[in-house]
């Protein structure tokens, strides 16, 4: 996965749904709700509030991640575990938007990252 695929929605139709409010699902079990959502070309990411799962926390996931969609009970699919998710650099609200933070985090989920997961 390059740098560009990891903030690109691997299923298009994901980019053009707000997902806004929709419950998010990791491998092993929920992590929260989306907060907030960007469509941007080569851009792309959730912020997910983990409400008590890690004591009120977000945590801001590329596009990349994000596996399918069920519009039918507002849940979105990412292919990461909660560990790997909970482990990720700590979510900065003042930086979150900077293309030197995406960077970190793309470092983490990305090709030889810590978080990094390779599905096809």
């Amino acid at each position: 996965m390059t740098s560009t695929d990891l903030w690109t929605h691997r299923d298009t139709t994901i980019g053009t749904t707000d997902l806004t409010g929709y419950s998010v699902e990791a491998i092993d079990g929920s992590i929260g709700k989306v907060d907030e959502a960007t469509n941007e070309v080569g851009g792309s990411y959730i912020v997910v509030d983990t409400g008590p799962w890690i004591f009120g926390k977000k945590v801001l996931l590329p596009a990349g991640v994000l596996d399918r969609m069920d519009t039918m009970d507002e849940k979105i699919y990412v292919n990461r575990t909660k560990d790997e998710i909970k482990n990720a650099p700590e979510f900065d609200e003042s930086r979150y938007r900077d293309a030197e933070y995406r960077e970190e985090i793309g470092g983490y989920y990305g090709t030889g990252g810590a978080g990094y997961r390779d599905i096809p």
